[in-house]
């Protein structure tokens, strides 16, 4: 097995170089998640498997793995790690963000709150344990560790990586342009899109509540494109790495938006009522982070709405550096 980029050529060396990176990686913080020490291990775990699973999907035409190593097996354990690792991130926010700013009657109510939160995520933690410790999740190791040591492919993987690295990536930034979320906060007159300008606090937090959906939809494809151009970061140049950066950007703008959904549904549940009704200065913060999200970004998206933005995007993706 090619151990090295430098000894990758083909399209068949890049898939395993790859699926080994993300395997190992995960498999890094494994026991540091069973021993449930540090949060920042259960986030690298699943950042790995996430990756991981992206390299499969985006190099399925490639690979012959078994079915116990499928994407579909990866996401699902992803998803149970997400689970808990949310709740990491909704504790962190709560209890260092937002608990030191509120008056002593709402630090009650959130006390109440964080206490029903630490029920759930010892829940959420016995789940990701039962999932660590079972079936799937162990065939999928074994499954990955045999695959490694002998590969095993789809004729098309003996192409050449730069001759088909562009069919490889292109329909993935497809996937990114074309998603409907592009749409979220728009109008159309006259066949043209214009981004809607000077909302008010209260007009963009209806645009979330109609569609936040679809913006929590694009983060996500902005996340997958994030992991596959990043594998092939040495093929291209400065504007590449340009783009990357952007698409870094949206999936952290649109998480800021997603964290505050997430939170706010949390408080919601747990006080079974509005937010706004026992913590109005916490609501009203949320309120505000979100605007602040939002003016951030409407820069970029509307970056992304110009025709020779999205076309400089796809045309960069057509030519990869020659002589690597």
């Amino acid at each position: 097995m090619i151990t090295s980029t430098n000894k990758a050529h083909t399209l068949g060396d890049w898939a395993s170089l790859a699926i080994q990176k993300h395997f190992e990686k995960f498999l890094k913080h494994e026991a540091n998640v069973l021993k449930d020490k540090h949060p920042e291990d259960l986030h690298q775990m699943r950042v790995g498997m996430r990756r991981l699973r992206s390299a499969i999907t985006g190099f399925a035409p490639t690979i012959d793995l078994p079915k116990s190593a499928q994407e579909k097996k990866i996401g699902s354990i992803a998803r149970t790690l997400g689970e808990l690792r949310d709740l990491d991130v909704l504790r962190e926010a709560l209890e260092k963000k937002y608990q030191p700013t509120l008056p002593g009657k709402e630090k009650k109510s959130l006390d109440k709150v964080l206490t029903q939160l630490d029920k759930k995520r010892t829940q959420a933690f016995a789940q990701v344990k039962t999932t660590l410790e079972g079936d799937t999740y162990q065939s999928l190791k074994q499954s990955l560790t045999k695959w490694l040591k002998q590969p095993t492919y789809n004729r098309i993987a003996q192409m050449p990586i730069q001759e088909v690295l562009p069919d490889l990536l292109s329909p993935q930034v497809s996937q990114l342009l074309l998603h409907p979320g592009w749409l979220v906060g728009t109008e159309v007159k006259d066949g043209e899109i214009h981004i809607l300008e000077d909302l008010s606090p209260a007009m963009v937090e209806q645009q979330l509540a109609d569609d936040g959906h679809l913006l929590h939809s694009l983060r996500k494809e902005a996340k997958r494109t994030r992991y596959q151009m990043e594998v092939f970061n040495d093929f291209y140049g400065e504007t590449y790495n340009t783009y990357l950066e952007e698409v870094k950007r949206i999936q952290s703008i649109l998480g800021q938006i997603q964290d505050s959904f997430i939170l706010s549904e949390f408080m919601t549940d747990s006080l079974r009522s509005e937010m706004k009704n026992h913590l109005p200065n916490l609501a009203n913060q949320l309120t505000g982070a979100n605007y602040q999200s939002w003016q951030e970004w409407q820069s970029i998206h509307q970056r992304y709405l110009n025709p020779e933005t999205r076309t400089n995007f796809r045309a960069m993706i057509l030519q990869p550096n020659a002589g690597i």
